[in-house]
């Protein structure tokens, strides 16, 4: 099982990124995925989550900001994330939930001007 995620960097606030995570190793289709992130000094926290069958789910601090979607014809989680805030600022986790829970690597998203 891999995920792996991309898309990060830099952005000023009130800037637009979107990461993408390419899956491998399962199917993709048959499981819920999840971003999740990790602010600088503070625990991981959920973030959004996608269902098997496409309905969206978000935590409250990034409602009507970001927008979650999957392609399951190329195996990929995407997030993407407008007006973003300096409080956006963290490690951003591809997650595959389950009873065999997979993590990507992480990809960094900075929001500073």
């Amino acid at each position: 099982v891999q995920l792996v995620e991309s898309g990060g960097g830099l952005v000023q606030p009130g800037g637009s990124l979107k990461l993408s995570c390419v899956t491998s190793g399962f199917v993709f289709r048959d499981y819920g995925m999840s971003w999740w992130r990790q602010r600088p000094g503070k625990e991981r926290e959920y973030v959004a989550t996608i269902t098997i069958s496409g309905n969206p789910y978000y935590s409250n601090s990034v409602k009507g900001r970001f927008t979650i979607d999957r392609d399951n014809a190329q195996n990929t989680l995407s997030l993407d994330m407008n007006n973003l805030k300096s409080e956006d600022t963290a490690v951003y986790f591809c997650h595959r939930p389950g009873t065999e829970p997979a993590w990507g690597q992480g990809t960094q998203v900075t929001v500073s001007s």
